[in-house]
C-alpha cells in the first residue's frame, strides 16, 4: 500500500514538473516603449537602450504617495525573493517616479531603503525628467494614466506592473495592488519573467 502511494506522489509530481517546462509564456500585450533618458537612485544614466538586452519589470511610483505606492514596492520586493528562490539573475526593475520634482536620486535612495528587497543592484528607481514627460511616457509607452492633482502633493496613477521584453515591448501586465482574496500573482510573474530570459537563450 505504501509502495502504491509512493508512485502515485512520483508520478503527480513528474505530472506536475512536466507541465512546469512545457510552459509557453503568452503575450497579451505589445507596447512599445518610448525612448527615454533618466537618472536612478543611485545617480546613474538609465535608458531604455541601457536595458535592452534583457527583461524587466516596470511601475510608477512616487515617494510621498499616501495610499498604493508602498504596498506595491513590498509586492514587487515580494516577486523579488520568488525570483531569488528559482535562481533567476538576468533582469531588471524599473520603478518610474511620477513626482519628479520631489523625487531626487537622494530622496529614491533613502525609499528604497525602507524596504529589505533580495537584491538592490536590479532595482532601477529613476527621475530626472519633467512631469509632462512622465505623464506622456506613461499614456504613450503604457497605455497609463499619470496626472499631478493640482494644489495637490498627491499624483493619480495606476496600480500596474508591466512585464517588459528584452527589446523594449510590454508584452504583459498584471494588478500590483490587490486589496482582493487572489491578491497580487507572484508566481505567475515571476515564472513569466523567467519564461522569458528561458526562451531568449534558446
Amino acid at each position: 500500500m505504501k509502495k502504491r502511494k509512493m508512485l502515485v506522489l512520483l508520478v503527480l509530481l513528474t505530472m506536475v514538473l512536466s507541465a512546469c517546462s512545457n510552459y509557453k509564456f503568452k503575450p497579451t500585450t505589445s507596447y512599445e516603449v518610448s525612448n527615454f533618458t533618466a537618472t536612478n537612485h543611485r545617480g546613474e544614466e538609465v535608458s531604455l537602450d541601457s536595458l535592452k538586452g534583457k527583461p524587466w519589470l516596470a511601475m510608477f511610483i512616487f515617494t510621498n504617495c499616501t495610499t498604493i505606492c508602498s504596498p506595491m514596492t513590498n509586492n514587487m520586493a515580494e516577486i523579488q525573493d520568488r525570483l531569488a528562490e528559482q535562481g533567476v539573475e538576468d533582469y531588471n526593475i524599473v520603478a518610474f517616479s511620477v513626482d519628479p520634482d520631489n523625487d531626487t536620486p537622494e530622496v529614491l535612495t533613502e525609499y528604497l531603503g525602507r524596504y529589505n528587497v533580495t537584491d538592490e543592484s536590479k532595482w532601477q528607481l529613476v527621475t530626472g525628467y519633467n512631469q509632462k514627460f512622465i505623464e506622456q511616457f506613461g499614456l504613450n509607452s503604457f497605455k497609463t494614466l499619470i496626472r499631478k492633482v493640482e494644489g495637490d502633493d498627491q499624483v493619480m496613477h495606476m496600480n500596474t506592473f508591466y512585464l517588459v521584453d528584452e527589446t523594449g515591448v510590454a508584452v504583459k501586465n498584471y494588478s500590483g495592488y490587490s486589496e482582493t482574496v487572489d491578491g497580487v500573482s507572484y508566481d505567475t510573474i515571476a515564472i513569466d519573467l523567467e519564461t522569458l530570459i528561458q526562451e531568449r537563450l534558446n
